[in-house]
């Protein structure tokens, strides 16, 4: 299921955001700051080029390039 992000409240979609960008394996020995990978994922979203994914299964969020995502979920 895609959540819009416009439709979360402005922390909960920092918190979740900054909770993307440190998880193991995003940052590849990335030294950016951490607002800054923070405010590169939101530009993402705002441009349409990543997605929020909510899985019910195991009612986790991630966030998403669109093109990984399957074509009958947009």
């Amino acid at each position: 299921m895609l959540i819009p992000y416009d439709l979360i409240e402005a922390e909960t979609l920092n918190n979740l955001l900054e909770d993307f960008v440190t998880r193991d394996g995003t940052d590849n020995g990335d030294d950016t700051p951490l607002q800054t990978r923070v405010e590169r994922a939101r530009h993402a979203l705002q441009r349409g080029e990543a997605v929020i994914v909510f899985e019910p299964e195991s009612q986790q969020c991630q966030l998403m390039l669109k093109s990984e995502v399957p074509k009958d979920w947009l």
